[in-house]
């Protein structure tokens, strides 16, 4: 073999080498998680109040009650149902980056139902229980985008438990001061989580809150892969849709305005990198 065979064949294994080494590192990149880009702060320490654990089976118990109430109705969507497929879908794509906010969200069973109704209307329950309603999907003819936004908004108030604060608030400080002495049982604190539980499809958070779940369900979606942009264009369509005499359920517990609108249009920049990012 002459040298400059020689030299040619010298050189593949360092260009190869090379190669290899830059798809590991753009493989490494993809999948190490980034910091979190948006600024919601710590989550409330009055949930502390109220056991995780006892709220969130509070919450399996309650939504089981909802699916079997809307399947005797004939108002479930079985599992071959179009909409219910693609309401899954988006639930894969959002359930890997909800760790991240909340390390108990990996060891929670999730769950994505459908139930038929004209409600416009979507919740997360501690647990992550996930329910959609017909009505929100067809009358407010939503984009995938724009329904991740929806499920990252709603996954985003279990992730930062704002319904075990929010209990916590609602029970009063002298019920809870009452317990002081026997908090290292949490027995009561327990009976309390298990009493609230009918309470959790009507709870109403406070707009800090809102703006909590607006900001961390921006970039859960961000991260799945979908467009960010669409969290305005939802809002827009909400703020539409609630123009009349008597507007939809899920707005007398998100109320929408032209600065919530302004707020996360001026967070979408935040989490386009992440959006870029998972598309690639």
């Amino acid at each position: 073999m002459c040298f400059l065979c020689d030299a040619k064949h010298a050189a593949w294994p360092g260009r190869r080498g090379f190669l290899l080494a830059a798809a590991a590192s753009a493989a490494t990149l993809a999948t190490t998680p980034l910091r979190a880009q948006v600024d919601v702060g710590r989550s409330s320490s009055l949930r502390n109040l109220v056991p995780a654990e006892e709220l969130e089976n509070a919450a399996v118990q309650e939504y089981a009650k909802l699916l079997a109430e809307a399947r005797a109705k004939g108002a479930l969507a079985p599992p071959g149902n179009a909409q219910l497929q693609r309401l899954q879908r988006i639930g894969l794509r959002l359930k890997p980056h909800a760790a991240q906010w909340n390390d108990r969200a990996s060891q929670w069973r999730w769950e994505v139902n459908l139930i038929g109704s004209k409600q416009i209307n979507a919740f997360c329950m501690p647990g992550g229980k996930v329910a959609f309603y017909t009505g929100i999907l067809e009358q407010l003819q939503l984009t995938d985008d724009e329904v991740a936004m929806i499920m990252g908004h709603e996954m985003a108030h279990a992730l930062r438990e704002h319904a075990r604060a929010r209990i916590a608030k609602s029970q009063g400080t002298g019920t809870l001061l009452s317990l002081g002495a026997q908090l290292l049982g949490l027995g009561q604190l327990g009976d309390v989580a298990a009493s609230v539980g009918t309470q959790l499809l009507t709870l109403r958070f406070s707009r800090e809150d809102e703006t909590d779940a607006d900001l961390v369900g921006l970039e859960l979606a961000a991260r799945g892969g979908f467009n960010p942009q669409a969290a305005v264009s939802l809002w827009q369509k909400m703020a539409q849709a609630g123009g009349g005499a008597s507007g939809p359920n899920f707005l007398s517990t998100h109320p929408s305005g032209p600065e919530r609108i302004e707020q996360l249009q001026a967070n979408v920049p935040k989490v386009q990198g992440l959006y870029q990012r998972a598309r690639s």
